[in-house]
């Protein structure tokens, strides 16, 4: 079949590949995966990282016996994927002895598709001289004292691409452009020292190419980004006391991430990720009955975001993907489960079977995972709370191994008196429970609050699988929630 790319060839390589492969197995699928890196790092003005890096190979997939097997590969001749695939029928057959549960071919659907990302500027279109300096250049804006000891810039381009093939006729290939760019001030007076990050390590990942960076707001946050870095040296500490809690969307990122996102993966709620990631609160029968939080909750995963992190048209299984509901006005109705995990635990989940690399299995992973925007503006959020406060861009976290408890520290902080933006405090901290604390949701901004962000290092399974997961959110306020400073 043509899909009008350079990716036919692979594609056809593939399904001859699966011509030859003679196993009485119900189903086998191919997934290629190609990917190429460029990181460059300044630290302090001077080159720190400069690599690049190639990877590829394939993993092939046997169903038989109602049990899937695997078996990756670097070497992408017939030979290699059949010898492949046989050792993956053996997997398969061994771990039938074991079975918990039975799957189908139901499991694998056919499909027939693409996905590229949206690009503009070519990833390969910036030479590492131009980017060198740029990043050099960074590093020089966010040195505004002599109070700022450190700085810190980098920028990573991958481009990814992947093509999947199957013996019910799939063909897939997808196309990903990513640029991830990161930038920080580190300010110290005596024993007192305070980073400053462009909202957060990495957080600026999004699908696309060098248009992305740098834009033409970028000099005007370095300039913020290092003078809240000074400021936070004669800030008061975050006061602690029950208040109202106002987020901005990068630190909505990490708490949707944390008490959302994981807490709703059908695997840890099976008990697959126990033992190493941890469980979930969350019950099976919760799904349909649960109230997660407040009628201002609208979680959404929605993998068809243009230039979101995690975007793509099919999961690593071959599932489409699509736009649903996770939790709606409050309501829980569906998890982050892939058609293997619905099929085990009987509940809707969506196209989420996602591996970091060809060497590694789909397990169920977040995408992107996002709250809806409300209808409140941000200057009447605001003026409404008497006593509150506002806290940006996460920078440490800890959350217990069923996802409820958590306590999150933000970089920056801002009190909130008598509906007014007023006096920066430095280490803000708060600490809830997963359920207290959606309930406690009463303001959610409006669209033009609501901002984007992702990050690259996602981290689950056995062997540990790092990946990408997009975020979006408005600015949102908590009421009644415990906020304290660094010396708590």
């Amino acid at each position: 079949m043509a899909m009008g790319f350079e990716s036919d060839d692979m594609l056809a390589s593939f399904a001859r590949v699966l011509e030859g492969v003679d196993l009485p197995a119900d189903w086998i699928g191919i997934r290629g995966v190609r990917e190429s890196v460029t990181r460059r790092t300044v630290r302090d003005g001077y080159p720190e990282d400069n690599v690049r890096s190639l990877d590829q190979g394939a993993m092939v997939e046997v169903l038989a016996h109602g049990q899937f097997g695997y078996a990756a590969t670097n070497r992408l001749t017939p030979e290699a994927l059949r010898a492949a695939a046989a050792a993956a029928y053996q997997q398969a057959v061994a771990a039938s002895a074991l079975r918990i549960h039975s799957f189908s071919v139901e499991a694998r659907p056919k499909v027939v598709g693409q996905y590229v990302s949206p690009q503009q500027k070519p990833l390969d279109g910036f030479s590492p001289a131009e980017l060198c300096e740029l990043l050099s250049k960074i590093c020089r804006e966010l040195k505004v004292s002599e109070q700022i000891v450190q700085t810190y810039a980098t920028a990573i381009a991958n481009q990814t691409e992947s093509w999947f093939v199957s013996s019910n006729g799939s063909e897939v290939y997808q196309r990903l452009a990513l640029l991830e760019t990161h930038f920080s001030a580190t300010a110290q007076s005596g024993s007192v020292v305070q980073t400053r990050s462009n909202n957060g390590y990495l957080a600026h990942s999004y699908q696309g190419g060098w248009e992305l960076f740098p834009q033409a707001a970028l000099w005007e946050q370095i300039d913020r980004v290092a003078h809240q870095a000074l400021e936070l040296l004669t800030a008061e500490e975050c006061p602690t006391e029950t208040a109202t809690l106002v987020l901005s969307p990068d630190q909505m990122m990490l708490q949707i991430h944390e008490s959302v996102g994981h807490p709703l993966e059908l695997d840890r709620i099976l008990g697959d990720e126990r033992n190493y990631a941890g469980g979930s609160f969350v019950k099976p029968s919760d799904f349909g009955q649960l109230a997660y939080g407040s009628p201002l909750m609208n979680i959404t995963f929605d993998p068809t975001v243009a230039g979101e992190f995690a975007s793509y048209a099919y999961d690593d299984t071959g599932a489409a993907a699509t736009r649903q509901y996770l939790i709606r006005q409050g309501q829980l109705e569906r998890g982050l489960g892939s058609l293997e995990s619905q099929s085990r635990l009987g509940v809707d989940g969506v196209a989420c079977a996602r591996a970091s690399s060809w060497n590694r299995p789909a397990i169920d992973r977040m995408a992107n995972i996002n709250l809806e925007p409300g209808k409140t503006p941000l200057a009447e959020l605001i003026g409404s709370i008497e006593r509150g406060v506002f806290m940006e861009t996460n920078r440490s976290w800890s959350i217990d191994d069923q996802r409820y408890k958590f306590q999150f520290g933000c970089e920056y902080g801002r009190l909130i008196e008598n509906g007014e933006l007023t006096r920066p405090v430095r280490n803000p901290n708060y600490r809830a429970t997963t359920p207290d604390f959606w309930h406690s949701l009463v303001q959610v901004g409006d669209r033009n609050t609501w901002e984007m962000y992702g990050t690259p290092y996602c981290g689950k399974g056995e062997p540990n699988q790092a990946i990408r997961v997009g975020h979006a959110a408005p600015v949102c306020a908590f009421e009644n929630v415990e906020v304290f400073g660094g010396a708590q």
